[in-house]
């Protein structure tokens, strides 16, 4: 199984065994690969390869689906964010602290996501808050078009600066409903927008 794991992950991204180097915030507009399968048998979560088919991110929950505390790692494995799940009263949601942190954290989340009842052309709308940890909170949106993991995340004022969409091969074919297109727009921390996608994912128990 494992062997068709890497075999399958050559198919996504010919050039996903090698290692790459994360930068932080884009300089342009960039496009990566989000492959909704971990990387460890038997493992849920995803792994996101840069545009030169190297890992830059991946989510390892070894076997463990649905629980209240998951890590975004580099491709390294050094954990960039933590994410937790919490719930108040009947309101569930997802959490995400810079470094690795415990429930008793006093620091403060970095964001939270949550999704509110609003329905939007079909889909549905994700509320983030960022900005937590610095007592400076300011509100992304997330909205979804489909029943699947595609989505645009706004700011505050409603540009778009990343969208996540089913991806395709050159001749116009779906790869699958586990292979998206990720595109961030410049000037964006990648790593927060990764983050941002995986509470999104979790919310929906995607990984």
């Amino acid at each position: 199984m494992l062997l068709h794991t890497i075999s399958t992950m050559g198919k996504v991204c010919p050039q996903a065994l090698e290692s790459s180097t994360t930068c932080t915030f884009t300089c342009k507009q960039e496009t990566f690969t989000l492959w909704m399968k971990s990387l460890v048998l038997n493992g849920k979560g995803c792994t996101v390869f840069d545009s030169n088919g190297q890992i830059a991110y991946r989510v390892d929950n070894y076997n463990c689906k649905h629980r209240a505390q998951v890590h975004l790692m580099d491709q390294n494995g050094d954990i960039l964010f933590t994410m937790l799940k919490k719930q108040y009263k009947l309101s569930r949601f997802w959490e995400g602290y810079r470094f690795p942190a415990t429930r008793n954290d006093h620091k403060g989340p970095c964001f939270r996501v949550s999704k509110t009842y609003k329905i939007s052309r079909g889909g549905s709308i994700y509320e983030v808050e960022l900005g937590l940890d610095k007592n400076q909170p300011y509100i992304h949106k997330i909205e979804s078009s489909t029943c699947n993991s595609a989505c645009k995340i706004s700011n505050e004022v409603g540009v778009v600066v990343a969208e996540l969409r089913r991806k395709k091969s050159h001749s116009g074919v779906d790869l699958g409903d586990d292979v998206f297109t990720m595109v961030v727009e410049q000037n964006i921390d990648i790593s927060l927008v990764m983050g941002l996608v995986v509470a999104y994912n979790l919310i929906n128990c995607k990984m």
